[in-house]
């Protein structure tokens, strides 16, 4: 089980809490956890990365053990605290501006 944590404004999207714990097959990666998000919240497709080249839209960031993993590759291995549901997967949307 993988906890990810939401912005408030994608959670209010989906209808559901912040925090919600997802099932990922095989290796947790950001890509499965946001395959699994996808496809529980169908709503959140294209909110969180482009569905036809799969990146990271911009202005969305990840994070996991006070650690920013948004310019790491999609398919590494999140780390153990997060894959192991102790620490939660972070989903946040920058601010920007002036």
């Amino acid at each position: 089980m993988i906890r990810l944590v939401l912005p408030l404004h994608l959670s209010n999207l989906a209808s559901t809490n912040r925090e919600i714990a997802l099932d990922v097959e095989g290796v947790a990666t950001v890509s499965a956890v946001l395959d699994a998000l996808e496809v529980r919240y169908p709503m959140l497709r294209g909110t969180i990365r482009d569905q036809i080249t799969m990146k990271r839209r911009p202005f969305i960031r990840y994070f996991a053990c006070g650690e920013d993993l948004s310019l790491d590759p999609a398919t590494d291995p999140l780390p153990e605290e997060v894959a192991s549901g102790k620490q939660p997967l972070r989903v946040v949307g920058a601010m920007a501006g002036g």
